[in-house]
């Protein structure tokens, strides 16, 4: 264990190094994948699986970059970017979503990040903690659980998240769906912003239309803008396995990335908001890192431009992952006990299961370390419920979330130590 430091801790600071869930989820991403190969099963982290007909349309794309005769590949590398994003690269997508969507448009509503969790992290203390004027405000999560990510990205004294309960629909014996319960949301004046992801990570629960809807008009009232994490979403990656439409306007503001398309590493994440506010994330960018990686937006830009981005995502993201939800689901039906109270939330997208283990014996927790001495990384769900305070609700101690990106046999072997686990914890 490391020393603690002699030395006193900004607030910032204390915020950002005390215990995170993202923190140990990432230490279990990495360890697994660098240290772990043939030892433990990873089914926790979000990392996108290596879909092979992506792989080789991203190589095939690096080539055409090394050969072109402009030296871009060179100036990809060695130059500097502004900090908003390359300009031919945000002209790309203003014009992608403008054609497709009809969506009014240009490169000053685009911004570029260093993927999707910095997004966030600039949006989320943007809007929520001690305001310039006085007073704080806070960010209303309408449904939790919520990405786990966003849960320690506040830099100031005030807790930055405000949640409510999800309405729980209970479908067939081993089904279940979240809903937002409109009737407690109670949007105030102490809310700087409105955020969900869609879908939503950990649970792979995709808000309606009509949901998103409601939640728009209740921010446009209200002032403050939708925050929309569209990490999995349309038009790409595409990992959505229900119907839903791609929404934005000048009220709204949608995060994307390109890391579920397989270039997590190049770090490239896409905010289409109205130009103050990509002024302002503009401003944010270089103060923190001065620009963003390169090569996502270079590798990228000519799909875009030309839309095959979305047509990847509607014939190969899409029905890669609509298998392996399938694959995944038939494997807890096979391996988990069937005199368990356990249900799984409706497969609707993302990279998850999201399992609720009713009248579970143990904390998830204590599940979670029964699971990884046994071989099985998964994430143990309360820590996607922050920013409510859970007392008497034992839900929130009762879920794990599951990743099927890896290898086919991995994830096989991962159910069935599941099974196994639980079998034991309820015996």
């Amino acid at each position: 264990m490391d020393r603690p430091s002699p030395w006193p801790k900004s607030i910032f600071a204390r915020n950002l190094t005390e215990e995170a869930g993202i923190t140990e989820l990432m230490d279990d991403l990495g360890e697994a994948l660098t240290l772990g190969r043939g030892k433990i099963r990873m089914m926790g982290g979000g990392n996108p699986a290596h879909i092979p007909a992506m792989e080789a349309i991203w190589r095939e794309r690096m080539r055409e970059l090394i050969e072109e005769p402009s030296g871009e590949f060179d100036r990809v590398l060695a130059d500097y970017d502004p900090p908003a994003g390359s300009p031919a690269f945000r002209e790309a997508m203003a014009g992608f979503l403008k054609r497709e969507y009809g969506w009014n448009l240009t490169a000053a509503n685009i911004a570029v990040t260093n993927g999707g969790q910095s997004a966030f992290f600039f949006l989320l203390n943007r809007f929520a903690g001690a305001m310039v004027g006085g007073g704080e405000k806070r960010i209303l999560l309408p449904l939790v659980p919520e990405y786990i990510g966003y849960g320690d990205q506040g830099v100031s004294a005030v807790s930055l998240f405000d949640s409510r309960r999800p309405e729980i629909e209970l479908i067939g014996e081993r089904g279940f769906k979240y809903h937002i319960d409109f009737a407690h949301l109670a949007v105030d004046e102490s809310h700087g912003a409105i955020a969900v992801s869609r879908p939503t990570n950990p649970s792979s629960n995709v808000l309606t239309d009509r949901e998103i809807e409601r939640l728009r008009l209740i921010a446009a009232k209200r002032g403050i803008p939708l925050i929309i994490d569209n990490a999995y979403g349309l038009p790409f990656p595409g990992v959505i396995f229900t119907e839903a439409a791609p929404v934005w306007d000048e009220n709204i503001i949608l995060t994307m990335s390109l890391s579920k398309l397989g270039l997590p590493g190049t770090r490239t994440g896409i905010v289409v908001a109205r130009e103050d506010l990509i002024s302002d994330l503009r401003s944010m960018t270089a103060i923190v890192g001065l620009a963003n990686n390169n090569l996502g937006q270079a590798l990228a830009r000519p799909m875009i431009e030309s839309g095959r981005i979305r047509r990847l995502a509607e014939e190969v993201v899409r029905p890669y992952y609509r298998h392996r939800a399938e694959r995944a689901l038939a494997l807890a039906q096979e391996h988990l006990p069937a005199d368990v109270p356990w249900r799984v939330h409706e497969s609707e997208g993302a990279f998850f299961l999201w399992f609720w283990f009713d009248r579970l014996p143990v904390t998830c927790r204590e599940l979670y370390q029964r699971l990884k001495k046994a071989g099985l990384l998964v994430v143990p769900g309360k820590a996607f419920f922050f920013g409510l305070d859970t007392t008497g609700w034992d839900h929130a101690e009762q879920c794990l979330r599951v990743s099927f990106t890896q290898p086919e046999e991995v994830v096989a072997e991962g159910f069935k130590i599941l099974g196994e686990v639980v079998r034991e914890v309820y015996r």
